[in-house]
């Protein structure tokens, strides 16, 4: 039983980690979402509205994505420590 407990904690993400992941994340799909928005318009107010619109509720959507994921066995594997 111990050691199924210790197996749960290493299959788990951290809710701090989740945050981390959800931020990072963010940051890249923020530059790129910029870059796409400005190259197809040439205009920089429409992209930065875009971007700051459209990442506001996809972060919080990637956040709750991650969490739900975490939660399922399909796909894990456990290594040797």
């Amino acid at each position: 039983m111990e050691n199924q407990e210790i197996q749960k904690h290493i299959l788990k993400d951290t809710f701090k980690r989740s945050i981390v992941k959800s931020i990072s994340y963010r940051i890249v799909i923020i530059i790129l979402d910029f870059t796409t928005v400005y190259l197809f318009t040439g205009q920089a107010k429409i992209a930065l509205g875009f971007m700051l619109i459209s990442n506001v509720y996809t972060t919080v959507a990637y956040f709750f994505h991650e969490r739900i994921w975490d939660g399922i066995k399909w796909g894990k594997e456990l290594k040797p420590l």
